[in-house]
Order: C-alpha cells, then structure tokens, then sequence
C-alpha cells in the first residue's frame, strides 16, 4: 500500500482517474515522475488559465520571494496589495465602466460565495436565496445550500436550508417561456416562496455539465432581479479571468450584476486568492464582520498584478480564445455529426468546452482512453455524462490540435469507427456559430 492510500482520505477523487504521481508541470504539460508527459486539459480545473509555472509570472514570483517581501499580512496595507488594487482597477473595472469595491474573502471560492451569501443578508434583511438547477458554488455549508449536485449536498450532514432552486436556462427544452414558474410563484402572494434577498448564478455552468445560458436569458435575469428588488449575484469562480473570452463571462450580456465572486485564475498561478466583488452602495459590513486569516495571501497579488498587465491590456487573449474555441466548437460538432445514434451534444463558451453522451459510462470511458493517450480531462454534469476540457488560454495552436486530435481517437476508441454513411466530411474548421470580433 503506497503513502497516499495509507494515509489520504477516501474523498480524494482526481487522483482515482489519473493514479500516477505527478511531478512536474510547464505550459500545458504536466510530467509524471517517470518522465511521461501528458497535455493538461483541466488545468486545475479551471485554476491554471495562464499555464502552469508561466515563466512571466514565475520570474515576479520568485523575484517577490526572493526580495524578502510581505507574505502573510491578513488585511494590512501593504505595497503588493496596492499594486493589485491599482492595477485590477486600471486594467479590469474602468475600461469597463465597473464601479465595485473588493473584499478578500478567504483562500477560495467558496469564500467568495459564502461573504456574497451573507453580504447579501444583511443588505436585505432577507434569508431566502434562489439558485439554479445543476449550480455549483462550493463545499461549504453556505455554498451547499445553492449547489445542486445530490452527491455533494449529501455530504452535509443537515439540512441545506434558505435557498430554492429554479429552472436554469433551456431546463425544460424550451416548452415554457423563460422564467415562467420563477416569476409565477414571485407574483402569486399563495405561492409560499419567501422574499428572496439574491439570485445566485453561473453564466456557464461548468461542475453542473458546461451549461450555457443565453445573453438574452441573462439579461431577463437582471431585469427580474431589478424588478423584484433581489440582488444578482455571478458566480464567476471557473468562467471569469477570460475562460469564456472576455475577462468577466457576464460581459456578453451587457449586465452589472449586484455582487460578483472570483478565484481560480484571479491569481494567475494557481496561488489560493479570492475576490467578491461588490457595489459600493452595498459595502455595509463593520469592520472585522466577515474576516479570515488567509485573505491576504500577498505573492498572490503580485502575480495576479502581472497577469492583467501582460494578458488584459488589449484584447490579443481575448479574440485567441474565442478563436480557439470556435475550433473546438467545429471539432465537436463534427463528432455529434459522425455518430448520430449516440446523440451527443457539443456544448459551450470560449475555452470551456463540453462533449455530451448518452451516459457517465461513455464519458468516463473516453476520458480514460484519453489519459491513456497522454491526455488530461475530467467529466461533469449531475451524472458525469460530460466530457469537460478546459485547456490553458495561452495553449499553442499545435498543442490544441494534438489534444483534440486525441479526443478523436478515443471517442473512436469507445465509440467504434463511425458509420461510413454518417456526416464525416464535416470538415473539423467549420464554420462555428461562435465568431471571433474584429
């Protein structure tokens, strides 16, 4: 038995569907400690959006480190932490004409999502909160209670109480307009639903089976959340820090949601950093109300500092991202065309991508034929029955080739060869309904 089954937890998951020691990492390849190389198509789930140890950042890092400088400081005033501020403000809020204070929360997402939650309490003097079907927002007790998954909220141990779930965008295959239930049961003074002080959603959601809501749908949100003095809340944890191409997922839609929660990528590294972001007219908490002791992780900030300047100044990331996205949306659909009596459905936004199949089986078997072939990828949706890639931002276009040129040939292996009757001449560039700006 080797250290980790001896002593790890039974909860460990990833280490299950990739069961060898991983060592080293650079770019998009991570490296066992054997030496074999495999192209990372999770990227700490969506944590690593520049690549992991980007020689950039690294050198500030180390450079940082090195200087002797402030590494733990809670929430002191220090230069790395102006340097942030300064920067996030310049570079990310008033080129997009966004009025938000930042609190740190903590280490993670669901820190984010848990002062959003209570922030958005103590604002309303309301305790109900309405989430979606198929959400994730976190493991915390806060964070359950507005995340779908069974399994997870399982793990509670109580109730999971003041949240109720609506219908999430295409929940019901267009059979009902938009909103139809949610606002009936807002409007019906029998209905039961308590006033609810928040909406909290995902523009994309990524653990729920990469789900994308409409711009249209969106805006329809914020409009419902205005109209019914509710506050909207983005949980922008996996999809903001350009997964979907702009900075922030909700930028399509043209809306300002009320609050916004950050983390994963916000650090550029892979350092625990999180964000909420908030209207300032909502910052009413007193001074040490919602607090923790690593919420001023400070070689964070220097990376995250460095990361906006090099990749948020103009819009080269941007218009890469969706570029490449359009390609993976022309490889996918070509696999729905090649095999039509599997249904599958090619699903997603940007860089963040999804294959469905008619089963978790299928698509924990192609992942596996994948990771066989050197390549990393990870299920999702409430069954697993999703086959997610998030690859790097900063991939090269012959690493994105090679990596979905071996999702081909394990979906092939899983699948069989496709029927020489089906619609294989769809050339994989096709053109996508997902363009590029100007």
């Amino acid at each position: 038995m080797n250290i980790f089954t001896q002593l790890e937890s039974e909860v460990r998951s990833y280490s299950r569907s990739w069961p060898v020691v991983f060592d080293r990492a650079v770019g998009t390849a991570m490296y066992d400690e054997d030496g074999k190389e495999y192209l990372d198509f999770f990227t700490g789930a969506g944590a690593l959006n520049y690549g992991h140890n980007n020689p950039a950042l690294k050198k500030v890092l180390l450079d940082y480190l090195a200087d002797d400088r402030i590494v733990h400081s809670l929430d002191m005033f220090t230069s790395a932490r102006r340097d942030f501020l300064e920067t996030f403000n310049e570079v990310i809020l008033k080129p997009r004409d966004l009025d938000y204070k930042v609190v740190f929360p903590g280490p993670g997402g669901a820190n984010a999502v848990e002062a959003a939650l209570k922030l958005a309490r103590k604002v309303t003097g309301r305790e109900s909160v309405i989430n979606f079907t198929n959400a994730f927002h976190g493991m915390t007790l806060g964070a359950l209670s507005v995340t779908g998954n069974s399994l997870k909220r399982g793990g509670a141990g109580v109730p999971l109480v003041h949240a109720t779930p609506m219908p999430f965008d295409d929940y019901f295959d267009g059979d009902y307009p938009d909103f139809f239930y949610f606002e009936r049961l807002l409007e019906d003074t029998g209905s039961g639903l308590n006033a609810p002080a928040a909406v909290i959603v995902e523009t994309v959601q990524g653990e729920g089976g990469i789900n994308v809501a409409r711009a249209e749908w969106l805006r329809a949100l914020a409009a419902l959340c205005k109209k019914y003095d509710m506050l909207l809340i983005v949980d922008d944890i996996q999809m903001g820090c350009g997964r979907t191409g702009e900075f922030f997922s909700f930028e399509e839609a043209g809306i300002v949601p009320d609050i916004v929660c950050l983390s994963k990528s916000i650090s550029g590294y892979g350092i625990p950093m999180a964000l909420t972001l908030i209207k300032p007219e909502l910052d009413v908490w007193q001074p040490g109300e919602h607090n923790g002791t690593f919420r001023g992780i400070s070689p964070a900030f220097a990376t995250a500092a460095e990361a906006m300047r090099l990749y948020w100044t103009d819009h080269t990331l941007r218009d890469s991202t969706l570029t490449k996205g359009a390609r993976v949306e022309g490889w996918f659909n070509t696999f729905v065309a090649r095999y039509p009596q599997h249904e599958l459905i090619a699903k997603g936004r940007g860089l963040a991508r999804g294959l469905q199949f008619s089963s978790g089986d299928l698509a924990d078997a192609v992942c596996q034929a994948a990771f066989a072939r050197g390549l990393l990828m990870e299920t999702s949706g409430p069954e697993g029955e999703v086959m997610k890639i998030l690859p790097a931002l900063t991939i090269t276009d012959a690493e994105l080739e090679r990596g979905l040129m071996i999702i081909d040939e394990s979906i092939r292996a899983v699948l069989g060869e496709p029927d020489p009757d089906a619609a294989d001449h769809i050339d994989h560039i096709a053109e996508s309904k997902e363009h590029t700006p100007a």
